[in-house]
């Protein structure tokens, strides 16, 4: 028998040291060293001999691409690229209570009926997600469930059944008999989705993982885990919002950063089939500080409204906030301003928001963002038909963005007349757009227009 000794395992990046430390050497953690057993190698153990394999060429492996299976809703379906594939293996997390358990109950009523699925819950009786699949008024309410933590049962429980879809909600809740360490653990985790994935490779079985999430928003455990699965999803939400993003950061068989909208009812999240419409504030007159803009997430190209307003500072360092952009650009931006519009704000407090929750990372919203912010300052309302994007240098030039055409296209679906767009982004003669479009590409001739 293996002799054990003791050691502290970091639960952000797996780890070991020798002694307990407030800070991982190996990540940077804080406080994440937990006293562990593990197993001691005996000194002169010389590893096992393995056979080879046979290796093929790529040119012999058939490439074609593997059939989809639909979810039956459109916007699970958008973030997974047309569906799953089988023997995926998918990751999902999101905060607590923000309803991974209400979707993917969900989607197994959807799908139930064309597909054999199980359920397994960790973290709940069996009678209580009976009581929530009553309240959402699930067309299938006799869908087969699973209460278990031990992942050597449900091995052989999906064995058995052989189901064409499995739900673990959730993993951090599995223990494999195998280890000592409890569940949760970075080993336990390491492992019980290890087994998880070779058993989905291995019968073709699509297995949906359900992850706790750390005060940062990040997927609890190591990073391993999110390197193993073929897909990685977020569940986002703005808080006090109805409205729930699902985000694919990771995407084996399709795009990733893809967007799926839904809303949040009595009756369980609701597909939201026009999302444009949400990040919208029809005013009823044109207000000084907003913009609309074109944002796209993944492939779909999104309409948003940016917010801004500039007030005189009173106190001695103005404030810069910046709710869904990044913060480091707005000051990046207020100094392009300067230098290359004229016009200083040093003296006054800038805050800046997009409407509904939503983030937006790519520098199309670079434009936007400062025409909104100049007519905040300068008190003058822009046109609520206009819409703008583009990218902003550091030498005062405006920059194309990618899918230009595309963002035109959905400005005009939602009854925009006029957009501001780089030059490079001016739309081809072969294209009919009933837009107004202006082209610029410096950023004097942006603010001219503004004016």
């Amino acid at each position: 028998m293996a002799k054990t000794r003791t050691a502290y395992v970091c639960q952000n990046c797996g780890a070991s040291a020798s002694k307990w430390a407030g800070q991982c050497a190996d990540c940077g953690a804080w406080n994440t060293l937990v006293e562990s057993t593990v197993a001691a190698t005996r000194p002169g153990t010389r590893p096992g001999v393995a056979n080879a394999t046979a290796v093929r060429r790529l040119h012999e492996v058939d490439a074609e691409s593997a059939p989809r299976v639909g979810s039956g809703l459109e916007e699970m379906d958008r973030v997974l690229g047309g569906g799953w594939v089988r023997g995926a293996v998918i990751l999902i997390g999101g905060d607590p209570g923000i309803g991974k358990s209400t979707l993917l109950l969900q989607l197994l009523a959807a799908v139930e009926g064309r597909l054999d699925t199980l359920y397994v819950t960790g973290e709940e009786s069996l009678s209580q997600v009976a009581m929530r699949a009553q309240r959402l008024g699930l067309p299938r309410v006799d869908l087969p469930a699973l209460a278990e933590t031990s992942i050597e049962s449900i091995l052989a429980t999906v064995a058995a059944t052989r189901p064409g879809l499995v739900v673990i909600d959730s993993i951090q809740t599995l223990y494999t008999d195998t280890l000592d360490s409890a569940p949760g653990s970075v080993s336990q985790l390491r492992e019980c989705a290890a087994q998880l994935v070779r058993q989905a490779k291995a019968s073709g079985t699509t297995v949906i993982l359900v992850g706790h999430v750390t005060k940062e928003g990040a997927i609890a455990g190591p990073r391993v885990l999110e390197h193993m699965v073929d897909t990685v999803l977020y569940f986002e939400h703005d808080p006090g919002s109805r409205f729930r993003l699902i985000r694919a950061v990771k995407n084996r068989f399709g795009a990733v950063n893809e967007l799926g909208v839904f809303a949040m009812t009595d009756t369980g999240l609701k597909e939201v089939s026009n999302p444009s419409a949400l990040f919208l504030s029809r005013h009823e007159e044109p207000v000084p500080g907003s913009v609309i803009t074109v944002t796209r997430q993944g492939s779909r190209p999104l309409l948003v409204e940016v917010q801004a307003l500039v007030d005189r500072s009173m106190v001695g360092n103005p404030r810069r906030v910046a709710l869904g952009l990044e913060g480091n650009r707005l000051n990046m931006l207020l100094a392009v301003l300067h230098r290359h519009g004229g016009v200083a704000l040093g003296d006054q407090d800038v805050f800046v928001n997009v409407v509904g929750g939503m983030r937006i990372s790519e520098p199309a919203a670079d434009l936007p963002l400062l025409l909104a912010a100049l007519s905040s300052f300068r008190g003058r309302p822009l046109p609520t038909d206009l819409v703008v994007f583009g990218e902003v240098g550091l030498a005062g030039e405006i920059r194309p963005v990618q899918g230009g055409e595309e963002r035109l296209v959905e400005a005009a679906k939602q009854g925009f007349k006029r957009a501001l767009v780089p030059e490079a982004n001016r739309p081809r003669k072969s294209v009919k757009l009933d837009l107004e479009v202006t082209a610029v590409s410096r950023l004097d001739q942006a603010m001219k227009f503004a004016s």
